[in-house]
């Protein structure tokens, strides 16, 4: 079995603006450095399908995913922008490329547990994981890997599962979720100070947070993740591992002052393959979140493929 790769066109016509970091050519630099390294022969190409609202629901409470739809649909409608805050623009093409996010993070679970994957990477926009259970944040609407967990949990009866976050900024929308669920077991490492400027005390105690201060190098980040995550991890022997990918800690991206580079996102790719092996069947779902120089993103994504694919 390959490495399933969910996208979907919908996912470049979310459109934040001109100069917003969050951008529809993330996705292009992807594609074109996959097939120009080869990577793109060593996974299978799927298709994002759309997520309904009870999938939406196992994260969200019911009146925001019902808020959010009608003010996104608006926005469809009229076919102009709207802020749903400073960083988050609502454009007309926003909740279809939102539910092709979410969709694809459901549909790899699936498949995965259904073994018709080994394990999926999900190459979607918008990002999800500062979205909370009841607010958009962060360039985030529905929070994808928060959705795709309680799916495998709540649908497909699994008992634990972990989520793991790398992205430079804390995933605060997925600790909102599902703080204090004994079912899942969140770790991250994150930047601080940075925005949204929190994780330092966590909300649940299914929670490992690792804030790290500003030009933290791969080294020192490695030594933390042994040292904190992996004991954790192991002692909760997950069913499987969801993953917030965001490669914004890398040395090269402006959003974020860490120090990571591909070696080190292979490293941590390494290290979650080797627990998902061990505990899980090798069942892991990766979703792409932040990563915001377009060279470094490619290439670190190719990186973390390349390790999910075996190779």
């Amino acid at each position: 079995m390959k490495t399933a790769f969910y996208s979907h066109p919908d996912c470049r016509l979310h459109d934040m603006g001109r100069g917003h970091p969050e951008c529809p050519q993330r996705l292009d630099a992807i594609d074109d450095y996959l097939i120009a390294s080869g990577v793109d022969a060593v996974i299978e190409r799927e298709v994002a399908p759309l997520a309904d609202v009870a999938a939406l629901e196992r994260a969200h409470s019911p009146a925001y995913v019902a808020a959010m739809t009608e003010q996104l649909r608006q926005v469809a409608a009229n076919g102009e922008r709207r802020a749903i805050d400073p960083d988050t623009i609502a454009a007309p093409k926003t909740l279809d490329a939102a539910l092709r996010a979410a969709g694809a993070a459901v549909a790899a679970t699936d498949a995965v547990i259904d073994g018709l994957a080994s394990n999926a990477f999900c190459s979607v926009r918008p990002p999800g994981h500062h979205a909370t259970r009841d607010a958009a944040m962060g360039f985030c609407f529905f929070n994808n890997v928060a959705v795709a967990a309680r799916h495998a949990l709540d649908v497909r009866g699994l008992e634990r599962v972990a989520i793991i976050d790398f992205d430079v900024h804390h995933g605060n929308g997925t600790e909102d979720i599902i703080a204090n669920d004994p079912r899942v077991l969140m770790a991250s490492i994150f930047q601080h100070p940075l925005y949204p400027y929190s994780g330092t005390e966590p909300k649940g105690t299914n929670m490992v947070n690792v804030p790290v201060p500003p030009y933290t190098r791969g080294v020192e980040v490695r030594a933390l993740i042994q040292t904190h995550w992996m004991p954790r991890l192991e002692a909760f022997r997950p069913q499987m591992l969801f993953v917030s990918a965001g490669f914004d800690a890398h040395r090269d991206d402006d959003l974020g002052q860490l120090g990571l580079v591909e070696a080190d996102y292979e490293w941590i790719t390494l290290r979650l393959c080797d627990l998902a092996e061990r505990h899980a069947n090798g069942r892991i779902v990766s979703c792409l979140e932040g990563g915001y120089n377009l060279r470094a993103l490619a290439t670190s994504v190719a990186a973390h493929l390349r390790v999910l694919a075996g190779g």
